[in-house]
């Protein structure tokens, strides 16, 4: 017996259009969605769980000061951390760059002025700063970081030029003999990472720290 027509499986092609049957458009859909959630769980797992607590776990292992934010502590108490500027206004310490961190050194409102090297406010501001520490050390050139800020309005660190600059002032509020302070500074100026990466610095809390380590 010959069968006048044969029926065609679900999960082949339509013989009459050449294209997939809607049975399996819909099974080719169901697996692009599967598919999908599948890897959108996995990433999140490994990206937004696995590899955040990874890293953490081998920050705290390998380098715990930095990992728990680089604090300082003072008999006993935190008082800051060598990564966030703190204000000094006494002549008895040295002093950060200037901020315009919000109020002050608020590190929740870290950020710059914006303002344009032209722009006659900001000139004006770095022109009164200057002749300001010019009549206390006359005869001196400014370093250039002692009257702007950094970008964070945050940075805790000045270069030695701008420490050395500040040298003397200390030592007289102080009635230290200037060459005690300056070898202070030199004890605290930080090199060059790697000897080629970034510029020296010095840590003003922590040569601030230091300072009050000399009893005076």
């Amino acid at each position: 017996m010959h069968a006048s027509s044969t029926l065609i499986p679900e999960t082949e092609m339509d013989v009459h259009t050449g294209k997939p049957s809607q049975a399996q458009e819909g099974s080719a859909r169901h697996s692009i969605w599967r598919t999908s959630i599948l890897f959108t769980l996995v990433t999140a797992v490994i990206f937004g769980l696995a590899y955040p607590f990874a890293i953490d776990g081998l920050a705290h292992l390998i380098f715990p000061h930095q990992a728990e934010g680089s604090l300082i502590l003072h008999n006993g108490q935190i008082i800051g951390s060598s990564l966030l500027a703190q204000s000094f206004t006494s002549d008895r310490y040295f002093h950060p760059r200037p901020s315009d961190a919000g109020n002050g050194y608020d590190a929740t409102s870290s950020g710059g002025s914006n303002l344009a090297q032209t722009n006659a406010k900001l000139i004006a501001r770095i022109q009164g700063d200057v002749d300001k520490l010019q009549k206390e050390n006359p005869g001196k050139p400014v370093p250039i970081d002692l009257v702007t800020t950094s970008g964070s309005g945050l940075d805790p660190d000045i270069t030695p030029d701008d420490a050395y600059y500040q040298a003397p002032s200390v030592a007289k509020a102080r009635n230290i003999p200037l060459a005690t302070i300056d070898a202070l500074v030199k004890q605290h100026i930080t090199p060059r990472q790697l000897g080629f990466l970034g510029e020296p610095r010095v840590n003003v809390l922590e040569l601030n720290l230091a300072l009050d380590k000399l009893g005076k």
